[in-house]
């Protein structure tokens, strides 16, 4: 099923995941600035667009989990979907070095715009799917660049990210760090925003929930995102297999 704001895939399948991929694309719609922020091409292709690489693993991985999966379908840089709505960055200015010309003077009556065709839309589907069972699992796929401007260059392959649930974000991460890959423990990033789409979706209600971040260097084509799923789907199954819950 696709809608402007998202893509769901495998909508049928039955197993207990929910992959979910809030910075699938850099698509901005027509109606925002005429389709454009007013960047240069070159920086909708960055990582401060979209999560470059994240969408092919997050459709192999529910494929492999044989469990559906949400993507959004709009760039985080029109509004961000994986803020709360009243986080200061939800419509993002300024972005790594970056300014965001279409951003610059947004209102109020743009902000709510752009909530009301795509951010809500995104969050009300993504919250049909947690509920079309007792037991789902969430399972977030993000990437990283692997060096923001003016920073050291980040070592890991893969983070895991997790706040007040660890359940099994902890055993995921000691399994990926015993295939000798270099995992980040809430790096390159630290745990979760409040109201942010974990928090949101799985976080307040006990939901068991994984976070994984890959450096987007290594999923840049598919051959990567083939690759990395394929890593990591066993993985995610022993883990919840082995969690109990």
């Amino acid at each position: 099923m696709t809608h402007p704001s998202f893509e769901i895939q495998g909508a049928g399948r039955t197993g207990r995941w929910l992959i979910t991929c809030d910075h699938a694309t850099n698509r901005v719609p027509d109606w925002v600035n005429g389709g454009c922020l007013g960047l240069d091409p070159a920086d909708m292709q960055r990582h401060i667009a979209y999560d470059v690489g994240a969408a092919g693993v997050t459709r192999l991985l529910a494929e492999a989990l044989e469990s559906p999966a949400i993507l959004s379908d709009f760039s985080r840089l029109v509004i961000d979907p994986n803020r709360g709505e009243d986080d200061p960055t939800l419509l993002m200015k300024l972005y790594d070095g970056t300014i965001i010309p279409a951003n610059r003077h947004a209102d109020e009556a743009e902000r709510e715009r752009r909530l009301d065709a795509l951010h809500r839309p995104y969050h009300n589907a993504y919250a049909d799917l947690v509920r079309r069972r007792d037991d789902v699992v969430v399972c977030a796929v993000h990437s990283f660049t692997p060096q923001l401007k003016g920073r050291a260059p980040r070592p890991w392959e893969v983070g895991v990210l997790y706040a007040r649930d660890d359940r099994l974000a902890k055993p995921f991460l000691a399994a990926c760090r015993a295939q000798g890959w270099c995992v980040g423990d809430n790096e390159p990033y630290s745990g979760h925003l409040p109201g942010d789409a974990v928090d949101r979706h799985a976080l307040q209600d006990g939901r068991p929930n994984v976070l994984i971040e890959v450096r987007n260097d290594l999923i840049a084509d598919a051959a990567g995102q083939a690759l990395w799923a394929a890593n990591l789907a066993p993985i995610l199954k022993t883990v919840l297999a082995q969690s109990g819950l």
